[in-house]
């Protein structure tokens, strides 16, 4: 079965490639381990010369690099040069500082010097989705790269060519052959490959059934796994909120990159104090975007990712609709090539409707009004995700609270949730385990080797 660009905004097929042959997957495995025996060794100015050369080609291309992002997924063109640009400032960010953050950590102890030495693990396989087909491998490539670990790429199907497009730009900036490789592969063949004695890890980014089953497999094998499974991220507006601020970046944390991001606010959470307000502008708000070509600058929401993708949201609003929910704006597929989705507001939700039980990825906002604080971090933490959380207060005791009380990776305050190098990103529950970015992130897959010297 080929692996095929399908564009969302026409549903035309624009390319198609072959998967690896088992030869081919038995060559790229070898190469890593090869390269391995070799690249550990390279010294941390050396990576990071390499990784400052990828971040300038990514800088250099990025219009280009950019159009096969909007082409094969479907965000738009200006959401997509700026995931360029994001990842050109990760592959700096740890060029610059990955010596830093691996150096020996001097340990007091009576018995002797003691340290603890950082230390790369060897091959480690990376499976990731479509949503940032860019900037979720960079954020584990330039860590591990530069801590002197190889990577292996399995990456969503529908998004070939910038699989093939990263390799290609690692290899284009010196990175030895086989210090970062693509393996065009199904998802059945993932469990097999973990279980290769030259693969030493896994992080994935995906679905809660795809996190299942390769934690299975690299239990079975005895092998570290990271697992970044999305979630349902509470949006808490409190009665000192900046209504203006605050609404204005409900409807962006709402609807970027067309509603398909884990860390987007999926659950609107509003004290009665404020939603009489609240609600009827975040509603005309996200009734007033544009939908439409995601090349055209105009256009705020493109296309969902795929017909079936678009039908999973569709039939989550239509239950929710069904069993008395209320639709305040949207709730509508728009006719015509493509597959859009109207940005749609969501009121009544509860329990039992798959709009309030699961997580949508798509342009879809649910709106719970409660009492108080309290009521508000109860509601907050009643799901069974645990990823990001962005709280709307000026009082420093509601923030302290939150801070304390959320359930939740990552906790911000007056801002949208986000993922940045200098913070570690990853969640609870359902959300996953492990960290990506930061000082933690690079430590991942690094042997904690404790030292000695009596």
């Amino acid at each position: 079965m080929a692996f095929t660009t399908l564009n969302p905004a026409t549903g035309k097929v624009e390319a198609e490639f072959e998967p690896h042959a088992p030869a081919q997957i038995e060559e790229r495995l070898a190469l890593a381990a090869r390269t391995f025996s070799s690249y550990r060794s390279t010294s941390f100015s050396d990576r990071a010369g390499w990784m400052r050369a990828a971040a300038d080609l990514y800088d250099a291309e990025q219009p280009d690099i950019a159009r096969v992002l909007t082409t094969e997924m479907g965000k738009t063109f200006a959401a997509a040069k700026g995931e360029v640009a994001k990842c050109a400032m990760c592959l700096r960010w740890y060029a610059d500082r990955a010596e830093a953050l691996l150096a020996d950590e001097m340990v007091e102890s009576p018995a002797g010097r003691s340290f603890v030495r950082y230390q790369p693990l060897g091959p480690v396989l990376a499976v990731m989705p479509w949503n940032f087909p860019l900037w979720q491998v960079v954020r584990f490539a330039a860590p591990a790269l530069m801590a002197g670990n190889v990577g292996l790429l399995k990456h969503a199907s529908n998004v070939p060519q910038s699989a093939l497009l990263i390799e290609d730009l690692f290899r284009r900036a010196g990175f030895p052959d086989g210090a970062f490789s693509t393996l065009l592969v199904s998802a059945a063949e993932v469990a097999k490959i973990i279980e290769d004695d030259r693969v030493v890890a896994v992080t994935l980014t995906g679905s809660g059934a795809a996190g299942r089953s390769v934690a299975a497999a690299a239990g079975a094998a005895l092998k570290k796994c990271v697992l970044e499974l999305g979630g349902s991220d509470p949006f808490l507006v409190l009665s000192s909120a900046d209504l203006d601020r605050a609404v204005d970046v409900a409807v962006q944390a709402r609807v970027q990159n067309n509603g398909q991001s884990c860390i987007a606010a999926k659950r609107f959470v509003v004290v009665d104090a404020v939603a009489g307000e609240f609600v009827p502008r975040f509603a005309d708000a996200m009734a007033a975007l544009s939908v439409g070509d995601p090349f055209d600058s105009a256009t705020d929401v493109g296309p969902l990712v795929s017909e079936a993708q678009r039908t999973e949201v569709a039939a989550q609003v239509d239950d929710a609709r069904a069993k008395g929910a209320v639709v305040v704006c949207g709730g509508e597929t728009l006719p015509g090539d493509g597959w859009y989705y109207q940005p749609t507001v969501l009121t009544e939700v509860g329990p039992g409707m798959r709009a309030y039980d699961e997580e949508v990825f798509g342009p879809v906002a649910v709106v719970e009004p409660v009492a108080d604080l309290d009521e508000a971090i109860r509601v907050a933490n009643r799901t069974s995700f645990g990823l990001g959380s962005s709280v709307w207060t000026r009082d420093p005791e509601e923030q302290r609270r939150c801070i304390e009380e959320l359930a939740a990776g990552m906790v911000f305050v007056n801002a949208m949730v986000a993922s940045t190098p200098e913070l570690p990103f990853g969640g609870i529950k359902r959300s996953g385990f492990g960290r990506e970015l930061s000082n933690l992130g690079i430590k991942e897959f690094c042997n904690a080797k404790a030292v000695r010297v009596a």
